[in-house]
C-alpha cells in the first residue's frame, strides 16, 4: 500500500537520506577540489578594490561619528570635548570633503582662541 501512495503522490514530503544529509558531504567531493586555483579566483573576485574602498569607507565612517558622537555628548557631560571633536573629525575628513572643511573651521577657531587669550591676558601690574 505504501509503495502504490508514493507512486500515485510522488512529492509527499519524503526525503531521501542523501538528500537529507546533502549539507554535510565535503567540499572535496565537490568538482572543485581545495588544491585548484578556483578558490583563489573567487576570493579575489569578492575582495575587489571596488569592494575595499566600500568596506574601508563604511568602517571610517562609523568610526568616525562614534567619535564626533561621542565628542558632542562630551559638550554637556565632564571630559575632553574640544580635544575628541576634532579627532573624530580627523576620521572623518579621510574620507569626506565635507569634514575636511569643518576641520578647518575648527582648527581655524582653536587657532583663534590660543591666540587671543595670550593677548588678552590680565598683565600682573606692580602693585
Amino acid at each position: 500500500m505504501a509503495f502504490e501512495a508514493d507512486l500515485a503522490f510522488p512529492n509527499t514530503g519524503r526525503i531521501r537520506c542523501e538528500e537529507r544529509f546533502y549539507y554535510m558531504t565535503p567540499l572535496a567531493r565537490n568538482k572543485q577540489s581545495i588544491g585548484s586555483p578556483s578558490w583563489m579566483k573567487r576570493l579575489s573576485s569578492i575582495w575587489s578594490t571596488e569592494n575595499i574602498k566600500i568596506v574601508r569607507r563604511v568602517i571610517v565612517s562609523v568610526v568616525g561619528v562614534t567619535v564626533l558622537l561621542i565628542g558632542i555628548a562630551l559638550l554637556v557631560l565632564p571630559g575632553p570635548a574640544f580635544i575628541v571633536i576634532p579627532v573624530g573629525l580627523a576620521i572623518l575628513a579621510t574620507e569626506y570633503a565635507w569634514a575636511r572643511r569643518w576641520l578647518k573651521k575648527v582648527r581655524r577657531m582653536a587657532s583663534d582662541v590660543v591666540g587671543s587669550r595670550g593677548r588678552t591676558a590680565p598683565r600682573d601690574s606692580a602693585v
